[in-house]
């Protein structure tokens, strides 16, 4: 049985407080956050399947940890309006986190779906990261195109928050599972706030199996969904996109899910133990 710690964190690396409990725990934070304030979630085992849910204008998400533990750094206040203008304000907060039960680990789910990834290493996946990100605004951010948010007749701050590519025809996403997947499928959610922005004609996905998809995208603001091969990866990254001959300059991407299930769920069932 797992041991589960929540803290909060300040910059100089101060435990501001924590909690601790088998299986599954809360806390109650009393205070506003600060620069530079961070959330952890640790486990006493690695390998560990959790489902967090670490402020409460957002949802919660089954999450893999291999090495037991996550950071989540609190958004910088003059830089969030890819949140909620709801999310981390306010004296009172509640967070949480438990083991995954096993039933939540077998069958088909959305793999990509992590609305907690963020910049940088911060052990937990999936994990969205991008070569490029328009003008490094965190509304242009890859890890938007895993927060479940499919609003997509607009652009910019919450809940229009998108990958943004800057222009740039080599641009690329990667996302990262952490251990062993078989995936099944793909959606594509573009942004569609036309005429503003163009799409994409066709994009290629590339598998860490050394395997690929070339997938043909149509102009419309509903997802788009492809039935792929199934394979065996721990990771995928979509480039190669091609632009439709348009007057804008602006394709972006919505959200990005991936469809598929546990490679070894029984395997995966045990570290929860």
């Amino acid at each position: 049985m797992a041991v589960i710690t929540i803290k909060v964190v300040d910059r100089k690396g101060d435990t501001l407080t924590e909690k601790s409990a088998p299986e599954q725990v809360s806390l109650v934070y009393d205070g506003l956050y600060q620069e530079g304030d961070i959330i952890l979630v640790e486990t006493d085992r690695p390998q560990q399947f959790c489902v967090v849910h670490l402020e409460d204008t957002m949802p919660p998400a089954l999450v893999f940890l291999p090495g037991g533990a996550m950071e989540f750094p609190i958004p910088p206040a003059d830089n969030r309006m890819n949140y909620n203008p709801r999310s981390f304000v306010g004296r009172r907060h509640l967070l949480s986190a438990r083991c995954a039960a096993a039933e939540e680990l077998k069958g088909p789910r959305n793999l990509a779906f992590n609305p907690y990834d963020c910049h940088g290493e911060n052990g937990v996946y999936p994990h969205a990261s991008a070569n490029v990100e328009t003008r490094g605004e965190a509304v242009f951010a890859a890890r938007n195109a895993v927060d479940g948010f499919f609003e997509n007749d607009s652009h910019g701050e919450w809940p229009y928050q998108s990958w943004g590519i800057n222009r740039d025809p080599n641009a690329a996403m990667k996302l990262e599972f952490g251990r062993p997947v078989r995936v099944k499928g793909l959606r594509l959610t573009l942004r569609a706030d036309f005429p503003h922005d163009s799409w994409w004609t066709r994009v290629t996905v590339r598998f860490s199996d050394g395997s690929q998809e070339r997938l043909a995208l149509e102009k419309t603001a509903l997802p788009q969904k492809f039935d792929i091969t199934p394979r065996v990866v721990n990771e995928l990254t979509l480039c190669e996109l091609i632009k439709a001959e348009d007057e804008s300059p602006f394709p972006a991407l919505t959200q990005i899910e991936v469809w598929g299930e546990e490679y070894d769920a029984d395997h995966a069932t045990e570290t929860q133990l």
